[in-house]
């Protein structure tokens, strides 16, 4: 196992609404789980399908026992959601690496508004749980196709925030629904935002918020998969301390490329949204196809996602 890899035995699931299961582990040997922050994620590995998949801790983190997470079922996935649902029963023990954290909450803002689209309430809850234990002003907004499928609804309408939840419901009346017009506060310094959920809904709230003069810094997003085209022209990858030079075809990916030189690359979502393929380049012109880095980082043009990104010249310079 890698040095931050732990074995974890699933010590209770219950299935909620929406074909949601909610799978709290605990470590298999007993004792404290490792401590994390909001935000954080832990890396399920699913030896069936020889894949990593992600999934945010919606627990309060200031729970010593046990992590929870929520695990959409979703059919139409590439089946890591599904092999959970099949496989994450109680007394089950899995290979799990992390908690990491790619989606920090900065306790110093005045407000916060948390906005969670579906199984994207997930981080969201855990933030919650936070600025409520330290007394911070903010609001958590949960978006469902219906009242039906909203999975933690009836934590979230009895918790000591309830009154700062505020539900929206595609399916019922549009006085209802969230109105970023109305719903987000006016711009500031000390106001941050944070937003999760389906593509289309997270790039609505990002591109309204920031036309309406929320700083870029201040919109936090974490994507838990995103439509990405990993194809495009011919290109080389050269491996300075390596040596290798390897050509990447028009439906090739650079990491698997490498690996089929040996050069392994860690993949974890192959949709660059995780930020595990990151890899430093020395030189090229990168095609950034992924939803991990900044766009200062992509500025800077000195690192790429090797799962999705290209070159948008003939060639790129890797470090490894």
């Amino acid at each position: 196992m890698a040095d931050n890899a732990q074995k974890l035995k699933v010590i209770a699931r219950i299935d909620d609404r929406g074909d949601i299961a909610r799978i709290r582990f605990a470590p298999e040997t007993g004792g404290a789980i490792l401590p994390y922050e909001a935000g954080a994620h832990l890396d399920l590995y699913l030896p069936d399908l020889d894949m990593w998949r992600q999934y945010s801790l919606c627990s309060d983190p200031a729970e010593t026992g046990f992590y929870e997470i929520g695990v959409l079922k979703d059919p139409q996935s590439r089946g890591g959601s599904v092999k959970v649902h099949e496989t994450a029963v109680e007394g089950a023990v899995f290979t799990v690496e992390g908690p990491r954290n790619h989606f920090p909450l900065d306790e110093s803002a005045e407000i916060t508004v948390l906005l969670g689209g579906g199984i994207g309430i997930t981080p969201m809850i855990a933030m919650a749980k936070r600025l409520h234990a330290i007394g911070k002003d903010f609001t958590l907004h949960y978006c469902t196709r219906s009242e039906g499928v909203t999975a933690f609804m009836d934590e979230l309408k009895d918790c000591g925030f309830a009154y700062k939840v505020v539900f929206h419901f595609d399916d019922m009346d549009a006085a209802q629904k969230l109105d970023l017009t109305r719903d987000l506060p006016v711009p500031a310094a000390s106001t941050h935002l944070y937003v999760c959920g389906p593509q289309g809904f997270m790039d609505w709230v990002i591109d309204t918020a920031e036309a309406a003069g929320h700083a870029t810094a201040n919109v936090h997003r974490e994507y838990f998969s995103a439509d990405v085209d990993v194809t495009g022209d011919t290109f080389e990858v050269e491996c300075a301390e390596s040596g290798v030079t390897i050509t990447v075809g028009p439906d090739d990916t650079i990491a698997k490329a490498l690996a089929r030189e040996g050069i392994k690359i860690e993949v974890k979502c192959e949709e660059g949204v995780c930020g595990t393929c990151l890899t430093d380049v020395l030189s090229g012109e990168i095609d950034h196809r992924d939803q991990f880095l900044t766009e200062e980082e992509r500025e800077d043009g000195d690192v790429i996602c090797a799962c999705c990104s290209r070159a948008k010249g003939p060639k790129l310079v890797l470090e490894i």
